[in-house]
């Protein structure tokens, strides 16, 4: 028993022997590396120390390399401030060389650059360039120049001159580019009338000398001044009128703002268009009661001349037709019966007459409407944004004197087709009453004997 505890006790001073050995052993590698990874960092410290030193050199270097660089741009300035004064001082004296040298040429520099450049205005919008382009280029670098124009100059000069003078009393006609409204180009035959105006098929074109196009109107004048162009662009021989622009295009430009009646009437609005449509239905009924009562004439004309054979497709036959019903009453009661017939056909014949008077009666009123309503409408444009502007008031005063008018020329010919109406209405009636009198009298005159 005893040596087996000595045995347990000498393993376990063994074991403890070994344990304490292996941490030994694990403490010694331990601080072995923190020895060696002391030495790395210290040379890896040394080695980014040294870095730090050459680089400090280098930026060192790079500074003073800089302040060099300044210190030699800053004598380059003055330097060339100094050549700069001393070049001005040079550069006014030999101007005034120049000018002493130029003596009486400076007189005809300036003459010559102030007639280019009159000319070139005049030429560079010239509807004549349309036929000759690249007329302005030489005078716009006479214009331009700086030094006194030579003998070929001066020469451009004179011919584009005398060009221009002889073309403007010129009728010329030229192939050349047109440029529509929609972009695309067309190749047309062009009739130029002097310094005037371009003439197409078409009508008038016009010069855009900022791009160098020929382009139409954007609307062409008045029907009649736009069908004399055209006349006189294929007339061939012989003289032909035509309306010409002698301000090169400014009155042609006005003459295109200019509203044509369509425009103006579109003005009236609503109430234009309510005026037409009583002016519309008034002639309407005009019409068929003209064409009734003619038809209706025509049938009593023809019953005049047989009227023992009343026909009743007429008026006149209906009236003869009571008077042989009631042939053997007396004048009185005779009378009676012919005066009912006369009053049951005068609402055929006078149909549609009063209603044609009626709205000869309401148009003006609704042109009056139309001129208040206009009224009203300027007055409220006035409270927002003032006078100031007069074109913002005169779509309102438009409608305010378009309407007026409208209601005027509807009224007109309403007035006249009334009066033509009633005229035959009143002509049937009469002869009604014409032929009720004689078959009284023929009665009347029976009972007397």
């Amino acid at each position: 028993m005893k040596k087996v505890i000595n045995f347990v006790l000498l393993a376990a001073s063994l074991s403890a022997g070994f344990a304490t050995t292996a941490n030994a052993n694990e403490l010694d590698q331990l601080l072995q590396q923190v020895k060696a990874d002391r030495i790395s960092e210290a040379k890896l410290d040394k080695q980014r120390e040294s870095e730090f030193l050459a680089a400090r050199a280098d930026k060192q270097a790079l500074l003073n390399k800089a302040k060099a660089e300044l210190k030699a741009q800053q004598d380059r300035n003055t330097r060339l401030t100094k050549e700069y004064a001393a070049n001005e001082i040079k550069l006014a004296q030999k101007e005034q060389e120049l000018d002493n040298a130029k003596g009486t040429l400076g007189e005809m520099f300036g003459v010559s650059r102030s007639a280019a450049a009159d000319a070139y205005g005049m030429i560079s919008t010239s509807i004549v360039s349309a036929q000759y382009p690249g007329r302005g280029e030489t005078l716009n670098r006479i214009a331009n120049s700086k030094e006194i124009p030579s003998l070929p100059d001066l020469e451009e000069l004179w011919f584009a001159l005398q060009t221009e003078m002889t073309e403007s009393g010129k009728i010329a006609q030229f192939q050349t580019d047109v440029t529509n409204l929609d972009g695309t180009k067309s190749s047309e035959t062009v009739t130029r009338v002097g310094t005037f105006n371009l003439i197409s098929s078409n009508g008038y074109l016009t010069y855009n000398d900022e791009l160098a196009q020929v382009q139409p109107l954007a609307k062409q004048p008045a029907g009649y001044i736009t069908g004399e162009a055209t006349s006189y662009f294929t007339t061939s021989s012989g003289y032909a009128p035509l309306y010409l622009d002698p301000s090169r295009g400014a009155i042609l430009a006005l003459e295109t703002r200019k509203r044509t009646l369509m425009e103006f009437y579109h003005q009236g609005a609503e109430v234009g268009y309510g005026i037409t449509v009583l002016l519309v239905i008034g002639l309407l009924i005009a019409l068929e009661r003209i064409i009734v009562l003619g038809a209706v004439g025509a049938k009593i004309k023809a019953q005049t001349k047989n009227m023992d054979k009343p026909n009743s497709n007429n008026p006149l036959g209906r009236l003869l037709k009571v008077y042989h019903e009631n042939k053997d009453a007396d004048a009185e009661t005779l009378e009676l019966k012919l005066d009912e017939q006369i009053l049951r056909e005068t609402p055929t014949v006078d149909r549609g007459i009063n209603l044609i008077k009626m709205f000869a009666a309401i148009a003006p009123l609704m042109g009056l409407l139309g001129t208040v309503i206009g009224m009203i409408m300027t007055f409220q444009t006035i409270t927002l944004f003032g006078t100031g502007d007069p074109k913002i008031m005169a779509g309102n005063i438009s409608l305010a004197l378009v309407t007026t008018a409208l209601g005027l020329i509807a009224a007109l010919p309403l007035i006249l087709v009334h009066s033509v109406v009633a005229g035959k209405a009143k002509s049937v009636l009469h002869k009604l009453d014409e032929q009720a009198a004689g078959l009284i009298a023929e009665i009347a005159e029976k009972e007397s004997k």
